[in-house]
């Protein structure tokens, strides 16, 4: 797991957005609508509590266990030690049942902090034993930091972190933002807000701007809810692809243009991702619609 040592410069934005849209869709595909739904209530946050008159190991136990619950891992007993190491947090994957999870030794000291390190290591042995993984440490980790708060852990890892004029600190490989929608998706599929348990005021700023995106995602052409100027573009593009047989404007390269115009059976069709899950759904060009998304069932009114 990322460090994000105290005094780092913290990266802000969206830089991974499309991986962390490809690990959203992986997880829908892996574990189902049904699957992805038995998720619906996010971790308390009196389950992640630590305070400085617990004990340590007991503590970190504790928390453990209550993650381990929350992500449907019964059988999965989490040992839990604390070293001096380079990264926040490492865990060693093996078929189990018993799992080795390291924590920086600074965490003996920020107590308020080891749920948001147990959240993502957890999440890795979850990952483990579904078999859902990305190529390369990088996106890997992305993809974990993405389950981690999709399905309600995650949102202590973003409580951790914090920008003042003489320190800093952030968990994970997401940027805040990035953990923001993240958690904004989720806040829309599940009907829940998790903005009353953040701590830290930064998070908060970061979840906003997150949700912003999230919103985004939800009026992007063409669908209904699309704004003036994203309908004017579709209407140019897809008039275009109608008088340019075998020219097919918006090919889903530039992230402004989500949609791609192709040639169909019966005529021209348009794909587009879904708003929830981002699986690319592909529907003829023919006005309104209502489509349901093969993938999440989500409803979605179009205007093709």
């Amino acid at each position: 797991m990322s460090n994000g040592s105290p005094g780092a410069p913290v990266v802000h934005g969206f830089p991974h957005l499309e991986t962390v849209r490809s690990a959203i869709t992986a997880l829908y595909r892996r574990l189902s609508p049904d699957g992805v739904h038995s998720y619906g209530t996010s971790l308390l946050p009196a389950d992640a509590a630590f305070s400085d008159a617990d004990d340590l190991h007991l503590g970190a136990q504790r928390v453990a266990r209550a993650l381990v619950q929350h992500l449907h891992l019964p059988d999965a007993r989490m040992i839990v030690g604390f070293r001096t190491m380079e990264h926040a947090a490492s865990v060693e994957l093996t078929a189990g049942p018993e799992y080795f999870i390291e924590l920086n030794d600074r965490f003996r000291s920020h107590r308020r902090d080891i749920g948001a390190a147990l959240a993502h290591e957890i999440t890795h042995v979850l990952l483990h034993r579904l078999g859902l993984e990305f190529p390369g440490t990088r996106d890997n980790e992305i993809l974990t930091d993405t389950v981690t708060a999709y399905l309600g852990a995650g949102w202590l890892l973003l409580d951790a972190f914090r920008e003042d004029a003489t320190s800093r600190q952030k968990l994970g490989y997401l940027t805040p933002e990035e953990f923001g929608y993240v958690l904004a998706k989720r806040a829309l599929a599940f009907d829940e807000d998790p903005s009353p348990w953040f701590t830290s005021p930064q998070a908060y700023t970061a979840y906003t701007k997150g949700r912003a995106q999230a919103l985004h995602d939800l009026r992007r052409p063409p669908l209904t809810a699309a704004g003036w100027a994203g309908r004017r573009r579709y209407a140019k593009d897809r008039r275009y692809a109608q008088d340019h047989p075998g020219t097919y404007p918006g090919t889903g390269a530039d992230p402004a243009v989500p949609y791609a115009f192709e040639p169909g059976g019966e005529g021209l069709r348009v794909s587009f991702p879904c708003p929830t899950c981002h699986q690319r759904i592909r529907l003829p060009v023919r006005g309104r619609t209502v489509a349901r998304c093969g993938l999440c069932r989500t409803r979605l009114e179009c205007d093709t």
